[in-house]
């Protein structure tokens, strides 16, 4: 039975494209935000499971998004996980209109072939400043 959302690795290319395209970006505009650049913004968020479970927990390849509210005009969830000190999922989500790619995470990557992890999800301006976090652990 075929997935309906792209595999890691296809999700792994368009963050890839993403930071790329965020590269490009003119240096002249980094910091022309409202009121002149002072405040990075605000925001929440917040793990929403698109995987059901009975225990209501993330577990080891479960599908998950977030939800954010923000007062950054272009946000990203940047989502890192780890296996103790070992990094074994990290992925990029634009959550604008317009954003490449989409705003849902696959619990697993080709080095994370099963196991519990601990995660972090950043809510970051398009020049990586972190507004918000939330960290949650990932169940076997």
């Amino acid at each position: 039975m075929s997935r309906p959302i792209p595999s890691f690795r296809r999700f792994v290319f368009l963050a890839a494209v993403a930071v790329l395209a965020l590269s490009l970006v003119p240096a002249a505009l980094a910091g022309k935000g409202k009121g002149g650049g002072g405040s990075a913004g605000t925001g929440t968020i917040g793990l929403v499971l698109l995987t059901q479970t009975p225990d209501r927990l993330p577990h080891w390849s479960n599908l998950v998004t977030f939800n954010v509210t923000t007062t950054v005009s272009q946000p990203w969830v940047h989502l890192v996980c780890k296996q103790g000190s070992k990094l074994v999922a990290e992925g990029w989500a634009g959550y604008f209109d317009g954003a490449l790619g989409g705003r849902t995470f696959e619990l697993d990557s080709p080095t994370w072939t099963g196991g519990a992890a601990d995660c972090m999800a950043s809510l970051t301006t398009s020049q990586f400043s972190v507004v918000a976090s939330t960290s949650f652990h990932v169940d076997a």
